[in-house]
């Protein structure tokens, strides 16, 4: 008995010092990774499918490259204002001219525009192309005087609330706000029941190609012309990062990049897994942002 409790007093002496031994490896190994990191980059984007995309893709390839990147979705409004106070580093979400001009009004002279990433970019109401209406200034009683928009304060609802001010036939109508999800999945049931719905649409979507849909005209240009989605970064990167810096300001792509990306999320691939995909099929046009 004795002889047995000695055998495992050594046993469990033992054990324990492996587990020491182990833990202090484990803690080596990920001091060093941290160690290799060429440091840190945070990324913020509003919860929009088209952003989803092109900021996990961006944060992929600068991630390759040797960085740490943390990425944090956040209101329109508070995304903007994160850069501008130098909180976050960066975003690839600002739709300009118009979506996205009053915040970047606000903030131009307290951030760095880089440019342009996706040259094509277009908002407006749209609706299911068996509604039979072609523009904004034919619409009367159709689905119930509602539009189901996204978020309050997003570029597109604003635009949606100046369009009820400039058309004299909407003045009785009402925007129901909520999220780019929620219309997401308004917009699917009403089109599998092929009931009449309008939303705050904008393209790249891959809406546009699960389903059969149009934009309304919009003969008072309330919802501006074509648009662009640009690159904003905090004053300072260029000093700080400028290989990320680099990386950013030569990110550019095109519709139909984004629209693969967003439409294998919607069918319910990972966004990280989704980026990486659509990343190990383009090396070219990667190792062009990289230069």
């Amino acid at each position: 008995m004795k002889v047995r409790r000695s055998f495992f007093v050594k046993r469990t002496k033992w054990m324990i010092g492996l587990f020491c031994l182990l833990t202090v490896a484990i803690s080596g190994c990920s001091q060093a990774e941290q160690g290799d990191s060429k440091g840190d980059v945070s990324l913020v984007y509003v919860e929009w499918d088209t952003e989803l995309a092109s900021t996990n893709v961006i944060a992929q390839v600068i991630e390759e490259m040797g960085y740490n990147v943390s990425l944090t979705p956040l209101d329109n409004a508070i995304m903007w204002e994160s850069i501008a106070k130098g909180e976050a580093d960066g975003m690839v979400a600002a739709w300009l001219p118009n979506t996205s001009g009053a915040h970047y009004e606000k903030f131009k002279d307290k951030v760095d525009n880089l440019g342009v990433n996706l040259p094509t970019a277009r908002v407006g109401l749209v609706v299911p192309t068996y509604m039979e209406v072609d523009s904004i200034a034919d619409l009367d009683e159709q689905a119930k005087k509602t539009i189901v928009g996204i978020e309050p304060g997003a570029g597109v609802v604003m635009a949606t609330e100046k369009a009820l001010e400039d058309y004299a036939n909407l003045k009785d109508w009402t925007i129901d706000t909520s999220s780019s999800g929620v219309m997401t999945v308004a917009l699917d049931q009403a089109i599998r029941n092929q009931e009449e719905i309008i939303v705050t649409g904008w393209s790249p979507h891959w809406k546009f190609a699960k389903h059969k849909l149009k934009y309304l005209d919009d003969p008072k240009n309330s919802f501006g012309g074509e648009e662009s989605i640009n690159t904003i970064v905090r004053q300072g990167l260029k000093d700080d990062l400028p290989e990320v810096y680099q990386v950013l300001a030569n990110f550019q792509w095109e519709e139909q990049d984004m629209e693969e990306v967003m439409l294998q999320i919607n069918k319910g691939e990972d966004p990280e897994v989704a980026a990486k995909n659509w990343i190990a099929k383009n090396p070219t046009k990667v190792a062009k942002w990289k230069e």
